[in-house]
């Protein structure tokens, strides 16, 4: 067997590989998915149950990506069997994004499971390739970790196929605390080589794929209704509102070199692991912009209220999370540190202008990056973020 070596921490100009590039686009089809099913549930008024059934699948969908990713900072070789291991990961992949619908709606996650099963047995086979071929026993020990980790957790979704759906509330919970805490006990004693810089690139890669995802699918939204009703009147502010907060998110989540904030460990699994919120929340947004127009055109039955709370609300949860995880390291002063925090205020509070609800969001969230970028010129020694 080919050795697996790990990866230098500090080797200069690490990048994303083509082949993990393929891994993230191959994620478009799961999160489309994901943000279909949200809409459908939105515009139907099941608010509580399209939620949850969003934050179970993307979960699902974020926790795959993150093993990949983090396990590739460390270990990518890019050898033959490498590439050929990591495309059955894909396959899992597709597999998963095949079995969204059908978890979403009935709760059935046989499907989602299998591609899990699939991935998992490729990514258990290259943390057990990276033991047997380590010769620091540390690094073997905390390979072997994951190894098991992964197993373990793997037999316990298995087993949630055979529980009831009225016990998921309880039983999800208990499995995601254990998904998340694997990395946490593998590493105890040894930490992963992974990259600061690889990592923020990594990350950064897949937050403008959603974001991307997102201004497709409220394009398409956008045609659809101009097919179907004349309504452009009030459709184009509602399309330019949706840019201008996508177009604003991209700004404020790019603003900082956070790899320079990615020293250790436990600065590394909450950043990485709040990119939950950050992600989800982002696909949110073109999901919301899905709903609002539908609204507008008569398709979805909910109030104008509801509709641009499905806009609002997850584009300033973004904007707070961007800030709480890495924009806040990067402030001087009140007026600074108060920006961020202040505008997602303002955009939820957009939620009441009805219809008019996301152009005014969307202005909120130009001027916020406009008010930084002031903000920091007056400050030169200051990181260039909004």
């Amino acid at each position: 067997m080919p050795r697996m070596t790990a990866r230098n921490r500090h080797e200069h100009h690490r990048a994303s590989t083509p082949l993990e590039l393929f891994f993230d686009l191959c994620f478009v089809v799961a999160v489309a998915q994901a943000g279909a099913r949200l809409v459908h549930a939105l515009a139907e008024g099941h608010v509580l149950a399209g939620l949850a059934g969003y934050a179970t699948v993307f979960f699902a969908i974020w926790w795959a990506w993150m093993n990949f990713t983090w396990f590739a900072s460390a270990y990518d070789t890019d050898d033959a069997l490498y590439r050929v291991v990591t495309l059955v990961q894909i396959t899992g992949v597709l597999i998963l994004a095949a079995g969204v619908p059908r978890a979403f709606d009935a709760g059935d996650f046989t499907i989602a499971v299998v591609g899990y099963i699939v991935m998992r047995l490729a990514l258990t086979s290259q943390w057990l390739r990276a033991a047997l071929t380590s010769q620091d026993p540390d690094e073997r020990r905390a390979c072997l970790r994951y190894a098991a980790g992964l197993v373990v957790c793997q037999l316990g979704w298995v087993g949630v196929l055979f529980v009831p759906n009225s016990q998921h509330t309880w039983v999800f919970p208990l499995l995601v605390v254990a998904e998340l805490s694997v990395p946490m006990i593998a590493e105890r004693q040894y930490t992963t080589t992974w990259h600061p810089h690889h990592i923020a690139e990594r990350y950064g890669l897949f937050t403008l794929i959603v974001l991307g995802e997102t201004v497709s699918a409220a394009t398409i939204a956008v045609q659809e209704a101009l097919d179907e009703h004349d309504e452009l009147g009030d459709l184009l502010p509602l399309a330019a509102g949706g840019l201008l907060i996508v177009f604003a998110a991209w700004w404020i989540y790019f603003a900082v070199p956070i790899h320079d904030h990615l020293t250790s460990n436990r600065q590394a699994f909450v950043w990485g692991y709040g990119h939950y919120v950050v992600l989800a929340s982002a696909a949110a947004i073109g999901a919301g912009m899905e709903v609002a127009i539908e609204q507008t055109v008569g398709k979805a039955h909910i109030s104008s209220h509801a509709a641009a709370s499905a806009v609002t609300v997850p584009a300033a949860l973004f904007l707070l999370t961007v800030w709480l995880l890495h924009s806040r390291h990067f402030k001087r002063g009140a007026a600074q540190q108060l920006a961020l925090p202040v505008a997602a205020l303002a955009i939820v509070a957009c939620t009441f202008a009805g219809r008019a609800a996301v152009p005014l969001a969307g202005a909120v969230a130009a001027l916020t990056v406009a008010v930084g970028w002031t903000l920091n010129r007056r400050r030169p020694e200051a990181p260039a973020a909004p």
